[in-house]
Formats: structure tokens, C-alpha cells, sequence
């Protein structure tokens, strides 16, 4: 990426990250956000984020790809991986090289299977509290520039900061309630990608985009979409970029 568009796409991409922070925004939105610009800006190939629930157990909230999405269940299945990581220590972890790591045998198993050489863990904090970690991976082996590490944590703290905003600092009950309603909304955007597969005949990578253009062309809340997708009271048309009925 030419420096001067790397400049121009980097501003962009915490403009697109501060937008989303309006008095009544959707958290899900806000997070698929950030996978999708910090891929691109890093040159990663897919991305992943976790989020903890009100128990603090980490859950999959947004995924760029079908193959980030596996990976990260199958960490989280194995109670263990560099993502898990990040959120227990607060620190990025880095794997150049997935073919000599061997602290993950499920995670690098699953990794590779889906053609990742690489990946970069960062943790989704603010001061002394950590909510979740994002997972970028690559096709191919090396680390990522210490300008792309710092690129991509400050995006995750950008959007840390959004979710924990002050009035909901004040609010550590506020604070949980509004991460488990982002889990809850992952739910049924699921279901809502699998009726928009099913009807279209799409994969569920392009059902998604469907749904978040669909969403954000008419300036409604992603979640409201999905659940309405999801009851049948709402039937998009193919094509990822849904106009006005």
C-alpha cells in the first residue's frame, strides 16, 4: 500500500470507526467495522474479534471471512490460543511462523488448515480493563511492521473507547449488559445470514454484506435488520447493495 494511501486510508478508517459512536449505535456494526478496515490496512488476509460476556468467557462477535470464523471457534473451543491470550494479559501476541508454533496445537491445526502462515493478536482495552482481543491472519509467514502492530491496536483502542464511553464507565453493570446484547445480536444476524443464504442461494460471507449494506443504506440498527430477516418479516434481495423498497 503507497504511503500516501495508506495515509489517506487510515484516516478514513477512524472516521468510518468514529461514526458508528452515536448516542444509539449498534455495537456488532461498530465491530465488523474494525475487522474489516484493520484487515485492509495491514494487508491481512482475514480477521477475527472476541468479546467477553457477563461471565467473562470470550465470545465470537465479528468475522471478515468464513475461515476466521472457524479458527476462532475452534480457539475458543480449545479454551487456549493467542487471542485468549491477548485478553488475559492485556498483550499483543505475534505468530510469524504457524508451522513452528507449538503452544496451540488445536489453534495452529486449524489455522493452517484454513491456509493461515500467520497472525497478530491485539487486546481490546482501555486503562486497566480488557473486554475482548482481535485476531488478524495472514496467508503468509512474517510479523507485522511495528507501524502496522500500532496502526491496528490503536483502531482496537479507538473502538474500546466507544463501547466503555464514559457513561458507561460509570456503570460497570451498563457496561456488561451492552457486550452481552452484542453477543446476543451475533445470534440472530447468524440466522438471519442463513435465511438470506437460503433464499438467495449466496454464501453466508456475501449473505452478511447483504444485510450490513441493506442496514447502513437505510441508516438502521444492523441488529434491528437481522431480526427482522430472521422472522421472515423482511426479505432483501440479492445483491449487496440493497436500495429502498
Amino acid at each position: 500500500m503507497a504511503e500516501r494511501s495508506r495515509d489517506a486510508r487510515l484516516s478514513a478508517a477512524f472516521v468510518k470507526v468514529a461514526d458508528t459512536l452515536i448516542d444509539d449505535y449498534d455495537v456488532v456494526d461498530l465491530l465488523d467495522t474494525l475487522a474489516q478496515e484493520c484487515v485492509i490496512l495491514v494487508d491481512s488476509d482475514a480477521g477475527g474479534l472476541l468479546i467477553a460476556d457477563t461471565e467473562g468467557t470470550l465470545q465470537l462477535v465479528a468475522s471478515t471471512n468464513e475461515a476466521a470464523e472457524f479458527v476462532e471457534v475452534i480457539q475458543l473451543d480449545a479454551g487456549e490460543g493467542p487471542c485468549m491470550e491477548a485478553f488475559q494479559t492485556g498483550a499483543g501476541v505475534t505468530i510469524p511462523d504457524m508451522s513452528v508454533e507449538d503452544r496451540w496445537p488445536a489453534f495452529r491445526a486449524a489455522a493452517t488448515g484454513q491456509g493461515f502462515q500467520s497472525m497478530h493478536a491485539f487486546p481490546m482495552r482501555l486503562r486497566g480493563q480488557t473486554i475482548g482481543a482481535m485476531g488478524l491472519f495472514s496467508g503468509a509467514t512474517g510479523e507485522l511492521s511495528e507501524s502496522d502492530v500500532a496502526v491496528a491496536q490503536a483502531l482496537a483502542d479507538v473502538a474500546t473507547i466507544g463501547i466503555l464511553q464514559e457513561r458507561s464507565l460509570r456503570d460497570s453493570t451498563l457496561v456488561a449488559d451492552q457486550l452481552q446484547r452484542a453477543l446476543d445480536s451475533r445470534v440472530i444476524i447468524e440466522q438471519a445470514k442463513g435465511v438470506i443464504a437460503a433464499q438467495t442461494g449466496v454464501d453466508m460471507h456475501t449473505a452478511f454484506t447483504i444485510l450490513r449494506d441493506y442496514a447502513r443504506h437505510h441508516q438502521l440498527k444492523l441488529s434491528t435488520v437481522a431480526e427482522e430477516v430472521a422472522e421472515r418479516a423482511l426479505t432483501l434481495p440479492a445483491t449487496a447493495r440493497a436500495r429502498a423498497k
